[in-house]
């Protein structure tokens, strides 16, 4: 547990030193998380680092079990006046260890595939650990559709990651660094362009 809370920490500390370098027009570029620039990811990384269980199932409750009403929530809630305020808010969470109701790796996921959602548009890089990606990974695999996860993707393509030992899934191969298969297990068409195969033609036609 303690390693993974390690990891991150690590993703929050890297993603605010990023973040730290770019202006202010660039905070309102859209990011690859769909309807929501950078200002808004940061929003929700900050607001997810605060949930607690107990906070999660009430403010649940309160979107009417609406899960895409609660984030926005989260999202106008945390996002601060400036992107200078919302930063900070992001420094003073980075070391906190409360969750929502949910395996402590999808706290992996959710650090790991936002600070992508926020780099890749910028053209930032971050050689994240293999060891966060692996096991962010490992848990979208095995997560149903319907908490965000891909496991019946995986029912119909196989991800074999070039830079790890990895092999999951079943179904014609889409291969490609760990990163890259993460991001498409999360949804992102931009990392299909890292992945080669005839499995990334079922990625592409993926709902």
């Amino acid at each position: 547990m303690d390693d993974v809370w390690a990891m991150v920490h690590a993703e929050r500390a890297a993603l605010a030193g990023d973040l730290a370098r770019i202006d202010g027009e660039q905070w309102d570029a859209p990011s690859l998380c769909a309807g929501w620039n950078v200002h808004d990811v940061v929003a929700h990384l900050v607001d997810t680092a605060r949930t607690t269980r107990p906070g999660f199932v009430v403010g649940l409750a309160r979107a009417r079990f609406d899960f895409d009403r609660q984030n926005a929530a989260g999202v106008a809630r945390e996002r601060g006046a400036t992107p200078g305020e919302t930063l900070e808010r992001l420094r003073r969470v980075a070391s906190r260890r409360s969750t929502p109701p949910a395996p402590l790796d999808s706290r992996l996921v959710e650090e790991v595939v936002h600070g992508e959602d926020i780099r890749r548009p910028l053209g930032l890089t971050r050689p994240c650990p293999l060891p966060a990606v692996v096991r962010a990974l490992r848990l979208q695999a095995r997560t149903p559709a319907s908490f965000g996860g891909a496991r019946g993707l995986l029912a119909r393509v196989r991800f074999s990651a070039t830079d790890a030992d990895v092999g999951l899934g079943a179904g014609p191969e889409a291969a490609g660094p760990a990163l890259s298969l993460l991001l498409a297990a999360c949804g992102r068409e931009a990392a299909l362009d890292d992945l080669a195969g005839p499995g990334v033609a079922v990625l592409r036609a993926a709902p």
